[in-house]
């Protein structure tokens, strides 16, 4: 029992420590909570006023650099209103100034312009008495003269149009014989040479092409069924095929000759290979557009290469070899370029000028030609806008324009290139022309030398390389004579076009008849 009373002594005591222990505990934590609560208090009140501090020191501070920057602002603004007032100070000054002196003008002005009416009034009073007094004194010349005004006037214009035309025709005969001294004979000398070198190939080129056959037979089958081969043909190509009794022959008709090329080469084709129907056909044209085409750029290159004038752009290089289907009154294009590029090339060397673009202007001279069936322009024009487009130098485009007159040559390069244009097409066998042209050229001529007064009859000869006029001797003196037929060669030069020159010559004749009569009678 004492056992048990001991231990339970010693529960109760335990149990009991175990409370006080447990109350003095929680005791002793909240005092430390408390504690710590204090000392966060205390703390974020510490934060609180530093920050209270900072913000302070942080406004006073943007408060300070506001003012600074106003006080900076203002004394800008201050600035500025200050030299805007001095600037409006100066420019008043300067009005005022000038408005004094417009004032001095003006009133400079009115003195000047009362003495200016007052010489008027002065000088128009001289004038009435000089009037007055130049009536009395030709009223005096007519009584003594015995002429009347008009008459006097006539005479004395008709006295100063025979000098006039006198002297104008003795200074045209000067200068012409100077010219003909100095340049004659070494103009022939130049030319002469260069046409002994030059030795151009020509061949007369025409509007039609014959394709030869293996036999009659293909002349059907070129045909087709209802005509649909040829229709085809002729509409691909644009070409007229013309199939008559002509044997074992089909003839090609069209002046393009680029486009005549194409329907040979095409048609020789299709003969070659048998098989004609439309799908064929257009297949053999497009093969013969495509040879063709390559065979203009490999002319433009050969052309290039034998005239010695390289660094052409290429689009150029492929007109050039497309003027060899292009004719002037016969004449190949193509040829005619080389053949002037070399005539240019021949001369320049005698004078001393630069052979390698003298003949790049000969080459280019015609360059619109080849375009100048599918745009609108003389061949002129177009060639100076490809020469411009394709970056040719000024000289080449001035050659260019000029050669055939049109607007001033601004070179020795431009002469050449007129002078071996038209050795090029003057030579013997050169051109040809249509005899309807050809007639037509002829009757213009007479008609034009026919327009002028004192002309009494015209005649177009020596295949219009002449024109000789025959003058009515009593309205035209000798010394008009002159003036008379550089105007005729000056009308000629810009109303008609021909190849080569036209010699222009005036014939005046007088002659005076009178019978002798004998005084003895049978």
């Amino acid at each position: 029992m004492n056992t048990i009373l001991v231990i339970v002594v010693c529960f109760i005591i335990a149990v009991g420590l175990f409370f006080v222990g447990f109350l003095l505990g929680q005791r002793v934590r909240k005092k430390f909570a408390e504690a710590a609560i204090g000392s966060a208090e205390r703390e974020a009140e510490s934060i609180k006023l530093e920050a209270k501090k900072e913000a302070e020191a942080i406004r006073k501070e943007a408060e300070l650099n506001a003012k600074e920057e106003a006080i900076k602002t203002k004394n800008e603004v201050d600035k500025e209103c200050k030299e805007r007032k001095n600037e409006v100070q100066r420019l008043e000054k300067r009005i005022a100034q000038k408005e004094d002196q417009i004032d001095k003008k003006s009133a400079s002005l009115e003195k000047k312009e009362d003495q200016l009416n007052a010489k008027l009034e002065q000088a128009e009073a001289t004038r009435k008495q000089a009037e007055e007094f130049k009536i009395k004194q030709l009223t005096e010349l007519e009584r003594i003269s015995g002429l009347s005004t008009d008459q006097a006037k006539d005479i004395i214009l008709a006295t100063v149009k025979d000098e006039v035309t006198h002297e104008t025709a003795v200074i045209i005969k000067e200068a012409e014989a100077e010219a003909k001294r100095t340049a004659d004979k070494k103009a022939k000398e130049i030319v002469a040479s260069a046409i002994q070198r030059c030795a151009a190939d020509h061949v007369a080129e025409t509007t039609v092409s014959v394709v030869n056959l293996p036999n009659d037979e293909m002349k059907g089958r070129i045909i087709g069924r209802e005509g649909r081969n040829i229709r085809t043909l002729e509409q691909l190509t644009g070409i007229n095929f013309i199939i008559d009794d002509t044997p074992e022959a089909v003839i090609l008709s069209g002046f393009d000759a680029m486009k005549r090329e194409i329907a040979r080469i095409a048609l020789e084709r299709l003969i070659i290979d048998g098989r004609v129907h439309p799908a064929r056909i257009e297949e053999m044209v497009d093969k013969a557009r495509k040879e063709v085409e390559n065979s203009i750029r490999e002319e433009g290159e050969a052309a290039s290469y034998e005239t010695g004038v390289h660094g052409l752009h290429p689009e150029l290089i492929r007109l050039l070899g497309k003027m060899k289907f292009r004719t002037s009154y016969g004449q190949n294009v193509l040829q005619h370029s080389i053949e002037v590029s070399y005539l240019c090339g021949i001369m320049a060397a005698e004078l001393g000028e630069d052979v390698t673009l003298a003949k790049r202007a000969g080459l280019l001279h015609d360059i619109g030609k080849s375009i100048d069936h599918d745009v609108e322009g003389t061949h002129i024009e177009l060639g100076v806008q490809l020469c411009k487009k394709y970056k040719e130098s000024p000289m080449v485009i001035n050659a260019v324009e000029a050669h055939h007159g049109d607007v001033e040559p601004q070179s020795i390069i431009a002469v050449l290139v007129q002078a071996a244009d038209a050795i090029s097409a003057a030579r013997p066998g050169a051109r040809k022309e249509t005899l309807e042209t050809y007639i037509k050229r002829l009757q213009s001529l007479e008609a034009i030398a026919d327009t002028f007064d004192g002309v009494e009859k015209s005649f177009a000869i020596q295949a219009g390389r002449e024109l000789r006029v025959m003058i009515v001797p009593e309205k035209v003196s000798d010394d008009g004579l002159v003036v008379l037929a550089r105007d005729i060669a000056k009308k000629i030069e810009n109303e008609l076009e021909y190849p080569g020159n036209i010699k222009v010559s005036l014939i005046r004749e007088s002659r005076a008849t009178e019978y002798a009569k004998s005084s003895k009678v049978n």
